[in-house]
């Protein structure tokens, strides 16, 4: 067949010999012929085939167009290899614009080769993404060092065939640039250490509630890659916060208490101190009916009895005996109706805790955690609870401080004020 081909090339020679230049055209125009006949049968003819056997195999509903991507890449470096191999036949044609044009073939197939690889590296991660545990230990900040590394290697191996050099030779040679390379890429080094710390330690995962104010950064993780960290905030704002910045800065993760299951409740209601008082006949009734004080008053009954009985046989003075006061008993009641709320985590810890008097009056503070980690669940049951006690606080005669302003003020102007008239 070789030899075929080579008797029509030369009866084309000698059909052509009266012809200046019009041999070589013909031939270099043969040659293009057959890069793009061998492109076409490639994409057109075998990939085709190729996608026709993969959703055979695996269905079409497989998502097998990916791969085929990374072929399809890597079929680009066939017109390029015909050419580089088909400039040698081309008669006439200068050994340096040969060269030169082979050195550019050669060129272009090792640029195809590193972008199919890039590709290839993409590809792996969308599939180890549908892995269960692919969001405790990302891997793209990895994927993308191996990214830089492959177009760094395809940069100085295409610097190399342009240059007509070997390419151990310029790697030799960048030795004495490691300075400057260390300087130019610290920040992708700085990053890299700090991905690995993040996947090893897994203090940051993909799906993660963070909070950090000094980059105003406050929502769910939803990338991880090398050089950032995205995240969007509540209000459906992306910020991106540098990769090291979570190893040498601090912030808040929230996935602890989602893994708890419980979320926590820290407010204080803040009473008028001058409506603190010991129960008297007129609150002691109706005190008397709640149903979830019924143990605590029989308890503190019979306790405070004896102990009144002891120390009014030396003391008989009222002042020297022990009282229920309306505070303790609203106390008392609140812990009670916590203990019996059904959106209250019961085995995490509940304190109804009476905090240092203010100028803002006296801060009663609930302190437990709610039995569901959902935003609005949370917000729900905490205003059901505060509803309720603020409510109910004048059943034991007990009132909220609250600043007061001119409207009062003006109320009672604007009522003189008809009165007179």
């Amino acid at each position: 067949m070789a030899v075929i081909g080579i008797r029509w090339l030369d009866q084309l020679e000698n059909m052509l010999a009266p012809y200046p230049m019009a041999y070589p055209v013909v031939v270099l125009a043969a040659l293009l012929l057959v890069a793009w006949l061998a492109n076409f049968i490639t994409k057109r003819i075998l990939l085709r085939g190729l996608r026709k056997v993969i959703e055979r195999i695996s269905g079409p509903d497989r998502n097998g167009k990916q791969p085929l991507r990374v072929i399809a890449r890597l079929a680009n470096i066939v017109p390029s290899v015909v050419i580089a191999a088909g400039l040698a036949i081309v008669p006439e044609l200068p050994p340096g614009l040969v060269k030169g044009l082979q050195a550019l073939c050669h060129a272009w197939t090792v640029l195809t080769i590193a972008l199919a690889v890039s590709h290839a590296l993409d590809v792996f991660n969308q599939f180890y993404e549908r892995r269960p545990d692919a969001r405790n230990k990302p891997i793209k900040g990895y994927l993308q060092v191996a990214k830089i590394v492959v177009y760094a290697l395809a940069g100085l191996s295409i610097v190399a065939t342009l240059f007509g050099v070997k390419l151990l030779h310029v790697l030799t040679g960048l030795g004495a640039a490691t300075a400057v390379f260390m300087l130019i890429f610290q920040d992708t080094i700085l990053s890299l250490v700090a991905s690995v710390q993040i996947s090893g330690d897994g203090r940051v995962r993909i799906g993660d509630w963070i909070e950090m104010p000094s980059q105003n950064a406050d929502g769910d993780v939803i990338d991880i890659a090398l050089h950032t960290v995205t995240v969007q905030n509540w209000d459906k704002t992306v910020t991106s916060i540098p990769t090291k910045k979570l190893v040498t800065e601090s912030f808040k993760n929230w996935r602890g208490m989602q893994e708890a299951g419980g979320r926590r409740i820290k407010r204080s209601i803040y009473l008028d101190q001058h409506s603190v008082r010991f129960l008297d006949d007129g609150l002691r009734p109706r005190i008397y009916q709640f149903a979830l004080l019924h143990d605590y008053l029989a308890g503190k009954r019979e306790e405070l009895g004896q102990w009144n009985a002891k120390v009014a046989e030396r003391y008989p003075e009222p002042v020297n005996s022990r009282r229920l006061t309306n505070l303790g008993t609203f106390r008392a009641y609140v812990e009670r109706y916590l203990r019996n709320h059904p959106q209250i985590h019961q085995d995490m810890t509940l304190l109804v805790r009476q905090m240092a008097p203010t100028e803002h009056g006296l801060p009663l503070e609930i302190y437990c955690f709610t039995a569901s980690t959902a935003w609005g669940d949370y917000e729900a049951t905490q205003s059901d609870i505060f509803d309720h006690l603020l409510a109910i606080l004048p059943e034991f005669g007990l009132r909220v401080f609250q600043q007061s302003s001119d409207a009062m003020f003006m109320g009672l102007q604007r009522a003189q004020e008809a009165t007179d008239a």
